[in-house]
């Protein structure tokens, strides 16, 4: 097939991806254009409800709150698979593997922005149902600001300050958290996952009742399965690059 063979399928293709894409989106509501009466009880209700003031934490940890279970079993179940596939073979020699960043103007950058990207990520988390942000979102700036050591360092450097049998620890440990708290309220003749602790004053840390804690186990699990994720990858190119001839 010669090269203008290939532009012309290929022009063809994008045209045609182009014209489903346009035809997909064609009679969509504008945006923000929302007439589900859902979400305009919740506005209404959540604040006096759960004194929480982002909604959809709310909704997340509360209203919804099966589903986010469901949800962070799911990641748990998919990295704890990734683990038991990758893991075997390579770790010893993944241990010796140092792959160092050269460039120092990018190191010294890059090692200062851990603290700082590592510490967005605990505000993300710790603020995630007054403001924007939550558990999950917080937990993978957390990850990336601890992958920054491999990135601005060396392989050994980031496995030294991400042990596995740590991170192991504490993806299991948020997983079974969040799934202990949803039931404790069962064991307390609660209903499943309601709220068994004092709302508190809306617009602080305290407030909110359960909903903190929730946010915290699934912090620490997305926090723990991202970074369990990263070294399982990782591992897999610095032990491939390594044996390349």
């Amino acid at each position: 097939m010669s090269a203008r063979t290939r532009l012309g399928l290929f022009l063809v293709a994008g045209a045609g991806l182009a014209a489903l894409l346009g035809w997909g989106v064609a009679g969509l509501p504008a945006f923000g254009d929302y007439h589900g009466p859902y979400g305009l009880v919740l506005n209404q209700v959540a604040l006096g409800q759960r004194h929480t003031t982002n909604v959809v934490a709310a909704v997340v940890f509360d209203y919804r709150g099966f589903d986010t279970m469901g949800e962070e079993l799911m990641l748990f179940a998919a990295v704890a698979g990734v683990a038991l596939i990758l893991r075997e073979a390579r770790e010893e020699e993944a241990k010796r593997v140092a792959d160092p960043m050269r460039s120092d103007p990018v190191r010294a950058v890059g090692l200062a922005a851990v603290p700082l990207v590592v510490l967005l990520g605990l505000y993300v988390i710790a603020f995630g149902y007054l403001t924007p942000g939550g558990g999950f979102q917080g937990g993978v700036v957390v990850a990336l600001g601890l992958l920054l050591v491999y990135l601005a360092a060396d392989h050994r450097s980031y496995r030294r300050l991400t042990p596995t049998y740590v991170v192991d620890v504490f993806e299991g440990g948020g997983a079974v958290a969040f799934v202990a708290l949803a039931l404790g309220a069962l064991a307390g003749g609660l209903a499943f996952q309601q709220n068994f602790l004092p709302l508190g004053k809306i617009g602080l840390l305290t407030s909110s009742g359960s909903i903190p804690l929730l946010n915290w186990a699934t912090g620490i699990e997305v926090t723990a399965a991202f970074v369990l994720l990263f070294n399982e990858f990782l591992e897999e190119v610095v032990v491939a690059r390594r044996e390349r001839p």
